[in-house]
């Protein structure tokens, strides 16, 4: 199915919005992470989100409020 203006556009919309973080692990701890989300029943992503604020609620982490100045200009 080819890809519409519209869906384009919403995608192009969409990617603004988000934050990207990316990891490199080595094979085998991205196959262990894999294995892991996979017996979990999770996508690779939430996985590792989960386990992220796991870790920040653990150590105590209390992000910072949000301003307005912190929000994009839309």
């Amino acid at each position: 199915m080819p890809c519409t203006e519209a869906r384009k556009r919403a995608n192009a919309a969409y990617n603004r919005r988000q934050d990207s973080i990316t990891i490199r692990p080595s094979r085998e701890d991205g196959a262990a992470i894999r294995a892991a989300a996979a017996a979990a029943g999770q996508p690779v992503q939430v996985y590792i989100k989960q386990a992220c604020f796991e870790r920040m609620q653990r150590d105590g982490f209390t992000p910072p409020e949000a301003t307005d100045a912190d929000q994009p200009d839309t």
